[in-house]
């Protein structure tokens, strides 16, 4: 087998499982030398089009049109999806919006915070629209492996695409089901 064409995607997050990913250093460089080529990384690349690859990961939650729409158009793409971190995977600290209505939230954002004069809830269309409820991925599309923790260690990360590469789907052991 070549190379393994793998791709993330970053959806509404912090970004911190994209900098797991990036602390797996020398194993990353590693990886990249001989059995893997990324063909699309928000850190790594500026590409926007998604294209066909063998594996791909997510991260972040699914909070707006515009991510539901992305990560649609994502998993066409990919033979494998991967959940990584508990927003993806659960729906993490993004979810918490779920306790209010979604016109509260933009109300109280857009409006009723102390450093906004004359505030109104933004119409354009270079802000996505929220959904009403934010969302798991797999609430989304099909989801082959899930690798919760906020972020996920780098070393079950690695874990993750040792196992992927070796052509099986990753189970996480216990003990890298949390952060280390």
């Amino acid at each position: 087998m070549g190379k393994a064409r793998i791709s993330t995607l970053w959806l509404s997050g912090c970004s911190g499982c994209h900098m797991s990913l990036l602390d797996l250093d020398e194993a990353l460089v590693e990886l990249l030398s001989g059995k893997v080529e990324i063909v699309k990384s928000p850190p790594l690349t500026d590409v926007k089009e998604h294209t066909p690859v063998d594996v791909g990961i997510v991260e972040g939650a699914v909070a707006t049109e515009e991510d539901e729409e992305e990560l649609r158009k994502f998993r066409d793409n990919c033979k494998i999806l991967v959940a990584i971190g508990d927003c993806a995977c659960f729906g993490g600290i993004t979810s918490y919006r779920n306790l209010f209505d979604k016109d509260e939230v933009l109300s109280r954002v857009f409006v009723e915070t102390e450093s906004v004069v004359d505030g109104k809830v933004p119409a354009s269309r270079y802000v996505p629209k929220i959904l009403d409820k934010v969302k798991a991925v797999g609430h989304i599309v099909k989801v082959e492996a899930h690798i919760p923790g906020c972020p996920p260690s780098p070393r079950a990360l690695l874990y993750a695409l040792k196992e992927l590469l070796e052509g099986r789907i990753p189970i996480l052991p216990s003990d890298m089901a949390s952060f280390e």
